[in-house]
């Protein structure tokens, strides 16, 4: 006790002035702490949503959508494919989750089973030389492709987690601050959008798949023969909002897909003055839209965005240079919508609201109270304690220790922008009821040292020396139980327990060297000749 290091005394003096210069922001107001100088901290602790209010969605990815338009996809593949090899069929079509067509010439079957499958799919992870489509001849000349189920599973699992950063980068686009976006059982994500009130906002940035695509219209057959139900193979119908959503004939190939933007932004047509999105393609895209605007001047192409036509201009000459614009019926702000979805990446799959709830301003704050209560009711109920138990010396110097270990708690929490939950702040009561813990085995081993005879200066020194080995063992388990929380749990499972494991680190330190610290800095004062606890 009194050959203190001197690292001691300063790691203790450095630890005061982090949690007072990190928890401060929290108590200043806002306009004070704007003009604060640069270097000074200004994070604040960020509340959850159950504490500034907010909205909830729980949102399903429909990975039958995706399964679907990979079966679309199938077709086009095993036609296109066919054709370059100058195999004839017939009977192309999808039957039960499955393609099957019928060779029409028997001494090209076997042409026909290589070409499809080695080029038809992709590899298969984890099956050297295997691929993701299975193809399998059948009887009269007849071949069906179906998927691999381990593939399916695995692009279903992909596709979740793909939609869960899209999500993210497009709430991230709208301001909002520490959102919680996390996976929900095999296909379902919750969204957690504290400081947003209005959900209907956030489903429509969120939930729109934005899959924008570059089709050429098919002008092979008119538009009434097509309504009338002549679609020729290779084509579809889809709704034109240059048309009031009549329909228009276009080819299901894609020439480009949103996939190769680089670039998207909201800005006005020199020429009319209206809002457009101006895109620009990454040197692939550039390329594939400059080859296929060269290989079709006079000729109209449709861009498709969700199965929607948004406009359909006629190509008057190559644009080679890699650059855009889409126009249509936009105001300012639903294009810059568009521009932040098709920035954020296309969803794979559409998402389906399954729950939608908001959590208003005035219950957050009434929960904000409830906690500053329910913490102050335990601080004063620690200190009551410990003042009548060991006295005001060693009951009050247990005290101030909880007092610094409560600023570094939220110095830690504001530096590392951490989510405060209601859960949160019940794992900081539960850290500072607690954290007096190592104090009373410190106080108790020192009254049993006295007891059994040693003098007062050894009966501190073993008080924290045969002490520590019962606090670190406690506190580990603790810190693992933590640990397992914030791994698996979700939500405010995490948010206990990240702050539950900042507590029990600050905890050890504060009731362990802070209470070393001021009882030596007494002990020198003081001189005392008996233990004021016994």
């Amino acid at each position: 006790m009194l050959n203190l290091s001197r690292w001691k005394v300063v790691l203790v003096l450095l630890s005061v002035v982090f949690g007072v210069l990190f928890a401060a922001p929290n108590i200043i107001p806002a306009k004070t702490l704007e003009s604060l100088p640069a270097v000074m901290p200004k994070q604040r602790l960020n509340l959850g949503l159950d504490l500034q209010g907010g909205s909830y969605l729980l949102l399903e990815v429909d990975t039958a959508a995706l399964r679907k338009e990979r079966l679309v996809n199938l077709v086009e593949d095993v036609r296109t494919v066919l054709r370059d090899e100058q195999v004839a069929f017939t009977e192309l079509r999808q039957v039960g989750g499955e393609v099957d067509l019928r060779i029409t010439d028997p001494a090209q079957m076997s042409a026909a089973l290589r070409a499809l499958r080695n080029s038809v799919g992709a590899p298969l992870a984890g099956a050297p030389g295997g691929r993701d489509i299975n193809v399998a001849s059948g009887d009269d000349q007849h071949v069906r492709l179906s998927f691999v189920q381990e593939a399916l599973n695995a692009e279903a699992s992909r596709a979740v987690e793909q939609s869960i950063e899209i999500i993210r980068r497009r709430i991230d686009a709208l301001g909002t601050r520490e959102p919680t976006i996390i996976r929900q059982g095999v296909n379902r994500v919750v969204v957690q959008a504290p400081g947003e009130s209005d959900p209907e906002r956030l489903k429509s940035v969120i939930g729109q798949t934005a899959k924008l695509t570059f089709q050429m219209v098919d002008e092979s057959v008119s538009l009434q023969e097509a309504v009338a139900g002549r679609i020729p193979p290779g084509s579809e119908l889809l709704p034109s909002e240059e048309q009031g959503g009549a329909p228009l004939l276009v080819k299901r190939r894609a020439l480009v897909t949103g996939e190769m933007l680089t670039d998207a932004k909201q800005t006005y047509d020199s020429q009319s003055g209206r809002a457009v999105v101006a895109f620009r393609f990454n040197s692939q895209g550039a390329r594939r839209f400059g080859d296929a605007t060269a290989a079709n001047i006079g000729k109209r192409f449709a861009i498709v965005l969700d199965g929607k036509v948004i406009s359909a201009p006629v190509i008057q000459s190559a644009i080679t240079g890699g650059s855009g614009q889409i126009s249509g019926n936009f105001t300012p702000e639903s294009a810059n919508e568009l521009a932040v979805l098709l920035r954020a990446g296309a969803l794979p799959a559409p998402l389906k609201v399954e729950e939608q709830r908001t959590v208003g301003a005035e219950l957050g704050a009434d929960a904000v109270r409830a906690g500053q209560i329910s913490t102050g009711v335990g601080f004063v109920s620690i200190l009551v304690f410990m003042v009548l138990s060991y006295g005001f010396l060693f009951g009050g110097i247990s005290v101030v220790a909880l007092v610094i270990n409560g600023l570094l708690i939220v110095g830690t929490m504001s530096l590392t922008q951490a989510t405060l939950t209601l859960p949160g702040i019940a794992g900081l009561i539960l850290t500072l009821a607690v954290a007096v813990d190592a104090n009373v085995l410190i106080y108790e081993r020192m009254r049993d040292e006295v007891r059994a005879g040693r003098s007062l200066i050894s009966a501190m020194d073993a008080g924290f020396s045969r002490a520590m080995t019962t606090i670190v063992d406690a506190n580990v388990t603790s810190i693992l139980a933590a640990l397992i929380m914030f791994q698996f749990g979700s939500g405010p499972v995490r948010g206990f327990a990240w702050t539950l494991t900042i507590g029990v680190l600050t905890s050890v330190f504060s009731a362990v060297l802070v209470t070393q610290v001021l009882l030596a800095w007494w002990y020198r004062a003081a001189r005392p000749k008996t233990l004021p606890i016994v």
